[in-house]
């Protein structure tokens, strides 16, 4: 969901098909364009007809890839321990670990034919969101950069606030005045000071370092702040120029500058 894939958890598979031309109906709307369906032994011990169901999307011409999720018997037999939930198959009178077994010669059939095989074993849950990121996340972690002044406040949603007022401020230059950070001249004033270059590089270098340790954490989006007074200046220019290395690394950015027009 992290992703922004519409999800549906242990749907029965003789409804996929149908499920899968309703989301190509609205397709239009945007809301069906990624969906992820969660299928387990709890639909019983053969998949002849989930592989039907595979079978009827390609028909439809509609890709898809099977995510094959797996882990060590003892790691599966603990976390049933921690959680308190019962096997499915123990119902039929076998104990968790012979249940264990079963389930996984059942689910071969459908482990030979994943596109991709994950193994959690020893995975924490925030390691496991990660191995997704990188699977399903377009091989970028997706940023979400939002300019404010600290005249209107800090966004409620910021992960990470910086404050450069300390720099010169092109406010006080009567031709800048009625500028943005956006137009060439304010940042030829602002990046022509010694502090601003810098900063900026002190800000590369932390990024450089963090982006990549919060793809591993497996956090699915940051929200870096960049304030000034009134948000038209020297906040800008610096986020925009951030933006710019953060989007030469590789990773998707979105800039907003909230306050900009204000």
């Amino acid at each position: 969901e992290d992703l922004g894939f519409y999800c549906v958890d242990n749907m029965p598979v003789a409804l996929i098909t149908n499920f899968a031309g309703l989301c190509m109906a609205g397709a239009g709307t945007g809301k069906y364009g990624r969906v992820a369906l969660v299928t387990d032994i709890r639909g019983g011990q053969t998949f002849d007809e989930l592989f039907q169901a595979l079978d009827g999307l390609q028909e439809m011409h509609l890709d898809y890839q099977l995510l094959f999720i797996e882990a060590a018997d003892e790691d599966i037999v603990r976390r049933y321990k921690e959680t308190r939930h019962t096997h499915p198959l123990t119902r039929q009178g076998y104990s968790l670990p012979e249940a264990v077994k079963l389930e996984r010669l059942a689910l071969e059939p459908v482990r030979r034919r994943a596109s991709h095989i994950l193994n959690s074993t020893g995975l924490n849950l925030s390691k496991f969101r990660g191995e997704l990121l990188r699977l399903f996340g377009m091989g970028a972690l997706e940023e979400s950069m939002t300019v404010f002044g600290f005249k209107y406040g800090i966004p409620i949603d910021a992960d990470l606030v910086f404050d450069v007022r300390f720099l010169p401020n092109p406010y006080y230059i009567a031709e800048l005045k009625e500028c943005t950070g956006l137009e060439e001249a304010v940042r030829a004033f602002l990046f022509g000071y010694r502090q601003t270059t810098e900063f900026m590089r002190h800000l590369e270098e932390l990024f450089a370092f963090l982006l990549p340790q919060y793809v591993e954490e497996g956090k699915s989006s940051l929200v870096i702040a960049v304030g000034c007074t009134g948000g038209h200046h020297r906040s800008v220019a610096v986020a925009h120029a951030l933006t710019e290395f953060i989007r030469q690394k590789g990773y998707r950015v979105e800039e907003t500058h909230r306050d900009i027009s204000r």
